[in-house]
C-alpha cells in the first residue's frame, strides 16, 4: 500500500479529552444543572461546528431552551471556560504528527471546529501550524460524518482515497471515511496509531 497523507481529527486525538470540570464551571455561570443542559449542548453543537452559529449565540441559543438568558458578558465567559477546556494536548500524538511529517508524508487535520475556537486555537496552540494541510467545518460549512467534508480533505491533499490514512475517535465518522476508500481507523492512542501505520508500510 503507498500510504501518501496521514490525518488526524482534533479532539481526543490531538487534543487530550474535554475537561469534564468545565462542564460543571458552565453549569455554575448559567445557574442550570449540568444533567438538564447537557443533552441540549451536544445535539445542537452540529450547526456551531458547522459555522452557522457564533460561539456567543451558540451558548445563548442552548440555554434559552431552559428560559435562561444570558449576558452577552455571561455568554462570552462561558465560551473561555469552553475553549480552555479543548486546550490540552496530547504529546504523544504531536511526536507521531512530527515524525509523519520529517519522515516526507503529507500531513494534515480533518476535525468539526467552530470558528471561534478554530481563530484562538491558530494563535494558542502551536500544532496547527504544524499539517501541510488542514480541513475544518466551519471553513467548509459541512460537518462530520457528511460526505462533503470527506472530499474536501481529499481535494486538498490530492490523494487518492486509498493513500489516504484518518485517525478519528468516533466511529460514524470512521465508518463514512471507509465509505469513501480511505483508511480510516478508530482512535485509540498514539502508540497504537504509530504500530497500524507500520503496519500499513509507513516507513518514519
Amino acid at each position: 500500500m503507498n500510504i501518501k497523507a496521514i490525518v488526524f481529527d482534533y479532539g481526543n486525538v490531538i487534543s487530550l479529552p474535554q475537561d469534564k470540570t468545565a462542564l460543571d464551571r458552565i453549569a455554575e455561570l448559567a445557574g442550570i444543572a449540568r444533567k438538564e443542559f447537557e443533552p441540549t449542548l451536544w445535539a445542537m453543537r452540529g450547526e456551531y461546528d458547522r459555522g452557522t452559529l457564533s460561539a456567543r449565540d451558540y451558548f445563548k441559543k442552548v440555554f434559552s431552551h431552559f428560559n435562561v438568558f444570558l449576558s452577552d458578558e455571561k455568554a462570552d465567559e462561558i465560551v473561555e471556560v469552553d475553549s480552555a477546556s479543548w486546550s490540552n494536548i496530547n504529546s504523544g500524538t504531536v511526536s507521531l504528527m512530527e515524525d509523519i511529517k520529517k519522515a516526507g508524508y503529507l500531513l494534515g487535520i480533518l476535525s468539526n471546529m467552530p470558528h471561534d475556537f478554530l481563530a484562538w486555537a491558530r494563535k494558542n496552540i502551536p500544532v496547527f501550524s504544524l499539517p501541510h494541510v488542514a480541513v475544518f467545518s466551519c471553513e467548509v460549512n459541512s460537518i462530520k460524518p457528511e460526505e462533503k467534508i470527506y472530499r474536501e480533505l481529499l481535494s486538498l491533499t490530492g490523494a487518492n482515497p486509498e493513500e489516504l490514512v484518518f485517525f478519528d475517535d468516533i466511529p460514524d465518522n470512521v465508518k463514512a471515511a471507509k465509505a469513501l476508500g480511505i483508511e480510516a481507523v478508530l482512535w485509540e492512542d498514539p502508540e497504537s496509531a504509530r504500530q497500524i501505520l507500520l503496519s500499513l508500510g509507513v516507513r518514519f
